[in-house]
């Protein structure tokens, strides 16, 4: 069983360390007590959950931080627990330039023990610098972008296998709205539709009768292979980018023939190069019905 605990600075990036672990893996708390660590990580009182990766993050609002970590590390080690400990760091110019941008104010302010920011930063350094010298790891900020720190969190915790971007093609049909969560959106209104073939009509874009027909013209292929050069190409620029998750639409009036036959070939065309990429038919159910009823 591992445990992270990830601290550091106010404004150095704890939460998106976070949310980058949780990505990874992680099962993720945000500011705990360390007096609680044990209480997360008991199998009975989590009520069965799997938490053996699991990340919390500690900042300067828990007063006890220093005293009562050292005594809970020990303590879990002892239960064969590994506790790491990933510090965040930053200059006091690159902090007060992101509170000045987020126009939060640093914990210390706000429970009035700071009169000001350069006060606030003075003191929390000072209180955390015993904790940064018994860091695994230590990472500065300041001039990391969000995208870089990710980048950096993967290759230090995931594990070899980890794809840092899920990709999903989700078929769905106008009639019932938009995509609205969609990345990219293709119109497939414009292909030939099944539905009005009646031994197709019943069946869906899994089947292959429906995807030959869909697929049965020069214009058909000739805007599958301009689709697919488009993913080609993008994809990688969103992955670099360090996009979490890429939902593309591909849209047909039912959501149930044209949209699903080209989001599965797609899927298919981009399997060795895009492993794992998740086919959704969002409107599959409702549009059974809907056709039951005619």
């Amino acid at each position: 069983m591992e445990l992270l605990v990830v601290t550091g600075m106010s404004g150095a990036g704890k939460t998106q360390a976070l949310q980058t672990l949780e990505d990874i893996g992680y099962y993720c708390v945000d500011n705990m007590p360390p007096q609680l660590f044990v209480y997360l990580l008991d199998h009975d009182y989590g009520g069965g959950m799997d938490r053996e990766k699991t990340a919390v993050t500690m900042d300067i609002r828990s007063e006890l931080l220093l005293g009562s970590l050292d005594a809970v590390r020990h303590s879990l080690s002892e239960q064969q627990v590994l506790t790491r400990i990933l510090y965040l760091d930053a200059t006091d110019e690159a902090l007060k330039k992101r509170y000045k941008e987020t126009r939060r104010l640093h914990p210390l302010v706000m429970q009035k023990k700071a009169a000001s920011l350069p006060e606030a930063l003075a003191m929390e350094r000072e209180h955390l610098e015993p904790l940064k010298k018994q860091a695994d790891y230590v990472i500065d900020t300041s001039r990391l972008r969000t995208k870089e720190l990710r980048t950096r969190l993967i290759k230090l915790f995931a594990p070899a296998d980890f794809e840092d971007m899920s990709i999903e093609f989700v078929a769905f049909g106008y009639k019932y709205g938009i995509l609205a969560d969609a990345d990219l959106v293709f119109d497939l209104r414009c292909l030939p539709n099944p539905f009005y073939v009646e031994d197709l009509r019943m069946l869906t874009g899994e089947d292959a009768a429906v995807r030959d027909y869909v697929m049965d013209s020069e214009e058909a292929r000739g805007l599958f292979a301009r689709i697919e050069d488009l993913l080609r190409y993008s994809i990688p620029l969103y992955r670099k980018e360090g996009k979490s998750r890429l939902v593309v639409g591909f849209g047909c009036t039912g959501g149930q023939h044209r949209s699903l036959a080209v989001a599965g070939l797609m899927q298919e065309a981009l399997e060795k190069d895009c492993p794992g990429i998740r086919v959704v038919c969002r409107d599959k159910d409702e549009n059974r019905y809907e056709i039951s009823m005619r």
